[in-house]
């Protein structure tokens, strides 16, 4: 586990709190979890706009069903056939969620749902919030509130899932950096077990790609330092830090541009920002 233990907290329910504009809440709970490596770039953007769509005061309430339609799915899924399969993995991903008391749940994060004839590209998806779930995030006081042209914009699932848990650290008035040991920090990328095991391969196909976007699209910057053990990397050192005006003007345009031509104008971007050592 991380070595800094105090999060964010929020006297109000996170299920209280309302989203500004562009944004969608997300609990704590949900953001750092194990057993969702398995989980690609689009069952993730998936689940967030279900849990976008579910999000409120009554979301634990018994027998919750909830609606929406296949056509508000398209940020997500093009294809209707892509999307039965993101909701079946949804539907058998199993996550552990540790609670403030050490105490872990063991949960699914898609429960019941209907599709309407998913040869149409019109019609409805009717879904339910496990209710073991719901019930775990009634209480929680912790949550990132997340860019959702942001969260839409990002091309590697990596970056997505250090966009989010950096989001829930970012405004943490006397803590810039938290150190994780290697392997949790594969966990919190969302990286398989078997996937990119040496530290040179991690580095280049995972932490390299996500910092490349989230620096370029966020309005935080973000810097890895990876720390040895003899010869072996077995932590690092994760830094974040507010933009100045400038570099919140660039985040908010470039998820404007055309998508052709973007690696090139971020990487331009963060090679500016950072420091060389980080992006080598």
């Amino acid at each position: 586990m991380s070595e800094v233990t105090r999060p964010e907290t929020n006297s109000n329910r996170t299920l209280d709190a309302p989203p500004n504009m562009g944004e969608m809440v997300k609990p704590a709970e949900l953001i750092e979890v194990k057993g969702a490596s398995k989980l690609t770039l689009a069952d993730r953007r998936l689940f967030n706009v279900l849990l976008r769509h579910a999000f409120g005061s009554d979301l634990a309430s018994e027998n919750r069903r909830c609606e929406i339609a296949v056509a508000d799915l398209r940020e997500t899924h093009e294809s209707n056939d892509r999307l039965v399969q993101s909701i079946e993995s949804l539907m058998t991903t199993e996550v552990t969620i540790q609670r403030p008391d050490g105490s872990t749940d063991r949960v699914q994060l898609l429960g019941w749902n209907n599709l309407s004839d998913p040869k149409r590209k019109r019609g409805n998806l009717k879904y339910s919030i496990p209710h073991e779930l719901a019930l775990l995030l009634k209480d929680s006081t912790v949550f990132s509130k997340l860019e959702l042209e942001v969260l839409q914009a990002f091309t590697s699932k990596y970056a997505l899932a250090l966009y989010e848990a950096v989001a829930r650290r970012v405004r943490l008035k006397h803590e810039f950096t938290e150190r994780f040991a290697l392997d949790d920090f594969r966990e919190l990328l969302g990286v398989e077990a078997d996937k990119l095991t040496t530290y040179g391969n991690l580095n280049q196909y995972a932490i390299k790609p996500a910092l490349l976007e989230v620096n370029a699209l966020s309005n935080f910057t973000v810097t890895v330092m990876p720390e040895k053990t003899g010869r072996r990397v077995t932590r690092v050192l994760i830094g974040w830090g507010a933009k100045d005006t400038n570099g919140r003007k660039a985040a908010y345009a470039e998820p404007q541009c055309p998508r052709v031509g973007r690696k090139a104008r971020i990487t331009s971007t963060v090679k500016e920002m950072l420091p060389r050592e980080v992006i080598e």
